[in-house]
């Protein structure tokens, strides 16, 4: 384990103009961004499944590609837990004592980096080796996610930042491998359980 570096001495300034610009702003607004703070991954999950359902008209390969997407999520994710575990930086909400949108998260709860920033992220990346279309909604919707964290005020910008770089590196080098070995996953996914998922040749 090491030591969490003190996230204030970064961007405390600019967390704490956010969270004064979230004061400042409508409540209607906050309450949007609270909401999509919450809730804004199922829309992911939404999209991952939607990317699956209509890649499976364009055949086998497609239909892999599409099922790469949420383990190129969990990947991510499993990475971004451990840098967690390695920095342990408690949330700012906790070491500057600030009134936040989101209630703070309990102590040991790390903030460094960002869980929801590195899981939207890498499910944008990956979606845009399904569909640009969705994968260019799924950007967007990951970046009011990252940005969202901040508001709330659960998370430091550079937490948020260093989780987009994390989940987009992991998808990106996870879809790279799968589009290479795309055919070969075909035939192996052939011969087991999970061949259902596939459309019919």
């Amino acid at each position: 384990m090491i030591l969490a570096f003190d996230g204030a001495s970064i961007d405390g300034s600019a967390y704490r103009a956010v969270l004064d610009l979230a004061r400042r702003s409508p409540g209607w607004l906050d309450t949007v961004v609270a909401a999509w703070s919450a809730y804004g991954l199922a829309g992911f999950a939404l999209l991952m499944v939607l990317g699956w359902w209509r890649s499976r008209r364009a055949g086998a390969v497609a239909a892999v590609t599409a099922l790469a997407v949420p383990v190129a999520v969990v990947a991510a994710y499993g990475v971004d837990a451990l840098l967690k575990l390695l920095v342990r930086e408690d949330r700012p909400c906790r070491s500057l004592r600030v009134r936040t949108l989101e209630a703070c998260p309990a102590p040991g709860d790390w903030s460094f980096p960002s869980n929801h920033a590195a899981i939207a992220v890498a499910a944008a990346v990956a979606l845009l080796f399904v569909s640009r279309r969705l994968g260019a909604v799924a950007v967007v919707a990951a970046l009011a996610m990252a940005a969202s964290r901040v508001w709330v005020g659960v998370h430091y910008p550079h937490d948020v930042a260093t989780g987009m770089a994390v989940g987009g590196c992991v998808a990106l080098g996870l879809m790279i491998l799968v589009r290479r070995r795309a055919r070969t996953l075909v035939r192996l996914m052939t011969a087991t359980p999970l061949r259902p998922l596939l459309p019919a040749s």
